[in-house]
This record gives C-alpha cells, sequence and structure tokens, in this order.
C-alpha cells in the first residue's frame, strides 16, 4: 500500500505477471525401456506454437500417471475433465493472445540426463521473478540483449533434428544478471553443460527430440480420430494438422503463413473469436431472460407475497431487466467484452 500509494478503504490487487509451467523430464532407462526426455535446458521461452504443441502432447518419460508413461496430466485424461481437451485448447489460447504474456516453461526432475533437481528448478523461479522489474521479463527484450538464445540447429549422425520444438533457452548473460541478485557467484549454480543439455550426451539429447515429434503425432492423431479437431479454433486446427500429418495447407511448423494465425493481434481481430464473444452475450441473455422469468414466476404466486416484500423481489426484477437491456445493442455488449474468453460456440445450444 506504502509503495502504489494505495490509501486504506481501496482493494489492493496483484495482477499475474507471469506464466511459469513446467515439465518432468527424464534420463533413458534401459531396464523398463523407457526413452529420454531430457533435452531441456533449466528454463525456456516458447512461443505460442510451441507452447501449445506442448500442451497439447503434456509429454512425461516416467511420471506417475494413471494412464503410464507417454502423455500425462489432468487435461489429457478424460476421468478427470469432463470437456474434450480441445475447447480448454481454445479458450487458454485466447487468454495468451488477450494478456500477451510469454510462458517460460521450466524443468523438474532432471535437466539433461546428468542433473537431477530432484523436484523443480522452478524452486529457484519465484526467487527470480519476483526481483525482475516490470520492463525485464519482455521476452523480446530477454532475446534482443542476449538473456536468451534460440536453441541452435543440432544433428546427430547426420540426421537433422528440429530443436525448433524447444523454442529459446536461457543463457549464461541471464544466469549472470538475474541470478547474481540471489548468489553471490551466480555462474556456478546452472554449469554451462546444465545450460546446454547437448554436452551432457548428444545420444540422449536426439532421441529426446526425437521422442517428443513422435507422441506429438500420435497425441494429435487423436484429435482427429475423435472428430474434435472440427472444434478447434483455425489456429490449433492448423497446429494439430502439421503435428499429424507434417504440414498444413502446405506449410511447416516456421513458415510465416503458420505463424500468423498465432500472432494476438490476429487472434483477437479474427472472426472466430467475434464469434466467441458473439456467444457469450447470447448465454448472458439467456441467462437474465431466465432470471426475469423466475422473479415473474415468483411475484405472482401469492404466497409470496410478504416474502417479496421482505426480500424487496421487485429491485431484484428490475436489476435483472436493466442488465437485460444492455445486452440490447449486440455490437457495444461485444465491445465492452472485448479480450475477455468468451463462449465457445461449439458449447452452446
Amino acid at each position: 500500500r506504502l509503495k502504489r500509494g494505495i490509501n486504506i478503504h481501496k482493494s489492493v490487487l496483484y495482477p499475474v505477471r507471469a506464466v511459469l509451467p513446467g515439465r518432468r523430464n527424464n534420463p533413458s532407462d534401459k531396464e523398463t525401456g523407457i526413452r529420454p526426455l531430457c533435452c531441456f535446458a533449466p528454463i525456456h521461452y516458447l512461443e505460442l506454437p510451441e507452447l501449445f504443441m506442448d500442451f497439447i502432447v503434456s509429454v512425461t518419460g516416467k511420471s506417475p500417471s494413471t494412464t503410464g508413461a507417454g502423455s500425462e496430466g489432468a487435461m489429457t485424461k478424460s476421468p478427470f475433465n469432463a470437456l474434450l481437451p480441445i475447447h480448454d485448447l481454445n479458450a487458454a489460447l485466447i487468454s495468451y493472445a488477450s494478456t500477451g504474456q510469454g510462458a517460460f516453461v521450466t524443468s523438474a526432475g532432471y535437466v539433461g540426463p546428468k542433473y537431477q533437481v530432484n523436484h523443480d528448478i522452478s524452486l529457484l523461479i519465484p526467487e527470480i521473478w519476483s526481483r525482475l522489474r516490470d520492463f525485464e521479463d519482455n521476452p523480446q527484450e530477454m532475446i534482443a540483449k542476449g538473456y536468451l538464445e534460440k536453441v541452435p540447429d543440432f544433428s546427430y549422425q547426420g540426421q537433422n533434428l528440429p530443436t525448433s520444438l524447444l523454442g529459446y533457452r536461457i543463457t549464461r548473460s541471464f544466469t549472470h544478471e538475474f541470478l547474481g541478485r540471489i548468489f553471490t557467484d551466480p555462474v556456478s549454480v546452472l554449469p554451462e553443460d546444465m545450460l546446454k543439455p547437448e554436452l551432457q550426451d548428444e545420444a540422449q539429447y536426439a532421441d529426446s527430440i526425437k521422442n517428443l515429434l513422435e507422441t506429438g503425432k500420435n497425441i494429435a492423431a487423436r484429435y482427429f480420430n475423435d472428430n474434435s479437431i472440427e472444434k478447434a479454433c483455425p489456429p490449433l486446427k492448423a497446429l494439430l494438422t502439421i503435428m499429424a500429418k507434417g504440414e498444413w495447407e502446405g506449410c511447416k511448423l516456421t513458415d510465416e503463413k503458420f505463424r500468423d494465425l498465432f500472432e494476438p493481434t490476429n487472434i483477437l481481430k479474427s472472426d472466430w473469436y467475434n464469434q466467441r464473444l458473439k456467444t457469450r452475450i447470447k448465454v448472458t441473455q439467456n441467462y437474465w431472460k431466465s432470471r426475469v422469468e423466475y422473479l415473474d414466476n415468483f411475484i405472482k404466486d401469492q404466497a409470496n407475497r410478504e416474502t417479496c416484500e421482505r426480500l424487496s423481489i421487485q429491485k431484484k426484477k428490475d436489476f435483472a431487466l436493466n442488465a437485460l437491456s444492455k445486452l440490447k445493442d449486440n455490437n457495444s455488449a461485444v465491445d465492452r467484452i472485448f479480450g475477455c474468453l468468451g463462449t465457445d460456440p461449439s458449447l452452446f445450444n
């Protein structure tokens, strides 16, 4: 309150300033045949296409799971989610586009096959991010200043691997600048081969990337098998097509035409997003209409006369009518909720 100059009669708001998902990694296990998933540095920044590939697959090597190793997490399991996952993904994409927040993904379990971090490197993340000033957590600024680097091309046994799946990873400059606010010797906290996991074991690094690619293809195919691909918003429909079939309208993951679909400004001015907002207005209109109808029936019942006076039912009805009247002009109503999630039209009857 003192720092922001907020008096005791106003609420202190704590906005979400960072989205920091984690991923569980593991080295290979020859005894059980579990493949490695350890190509990640301690912290990666993922642009929206790569981030949603990560969300769609929720890949894990050997994390405890009701379905065994492979794709895990509440969103990927029907016992925990009554909706098709595509509805959650559609809403999540709108959320990222409207807030403009960059997603920094942190490693749990292992960083490369060599470094076990018992639970999560993200135990450090609150300490780092709480010391970032407002302008310092912008991923584009971090890239420009050399705090993040695009994961470099990598080939193994003559095969070029799609390292673009891994986005950007933190650099030595990042550790010096930001871990230096916590540790007296920040460079020693994250050794060079922790920042560059390919230096630990090239074979496991290569197989980890293949594991990501192959699992992604298998998971994306499910969206075609159950036809939920038809409920996907256009950017995610294109992404799932690339994951499952290798390309979309002749475009690969790195092609500009495809990546433009994920530009926040393009998402928010798209017809499909506008339709979500219009659907939200319809849902809200139906809600207030049902409230008015309920209160009308309550007032008409003579047995409720005293209760109506005691609970000011007429005032409640007037409030509902006023709320409904503000939704008559669809265009202005849609403008008022621009930037919100809206409602998935496929869920509205």
